[in-house]
């Protein structure tokens, strides 16, 4: 009786390389560069308006544009808890100071380690003397992951 072998089903091809080739991915090329931002002195309602118009955290820059601080939609929501009026604040009165922020060359890999740890939603991109150059949300991660590409606007 002739003797049958089985044939070994062919692996599937894993995962893993994608997972690995994305985590090692820069920013860079994921960030979205046209950011808008805001001073010291700038009111809480144009904060607001600039959230309404792209995204859902606003940082704050001096005259060099280097990063100071942000503001969230939380941050505004919770000023008009406490009753304040928008028009009335500014950024000063109610940005996180010295927020966390990341590199060009930082990796995807280490930035959803970051923002999965974190309650952040998005970062600011800083350069080596932390200038804003961009910034990046968990949504471009999601897109550039699943193959579509660099950031679109939010």
């Amino acid at each position: 009786m002739p003797k049958t072998t089985k044939k070994k089903p062919a692996k599937k091809p894993a995962k893993i390389s994608k997972a690995t080739d994305f985590a090692s991915m820069l920013v860079k090329p994921v960030m979205e560069k046209r950011v808008q931002s805001a001073r010291l002195k700038t009111k809480g309602d144009v904060i607001a308006s600039l959230m309404i118009e792209g995204f859902g955290a606003v940082p704050v820059v001096d005259g060099s544009r280097k990063l100071i601080g942000i503001v969230s939609e939380h941050d505004l929501l919770a000023a008009m808890d406490d009753g304040h009026a928008l028009g009335e604040l500014t950024a000063a009165d109610v940005m996180t100071g010295n927020p966390y922020s990341v590199r060009p060359e930082t990796t995807l890999g280490t930035l959803v380690h970051v923002l999965r740890a974190s309650d952040l939603v998005r970062v600011p991109v800083v350069d080596a003397k932390d200038r804003l150059i961009g910034i990046i949300a968990r949504r471009d991660v999601l897109r550039t992951y699943l193959g579509g590409g660099s950031a679109r606007r939010k």
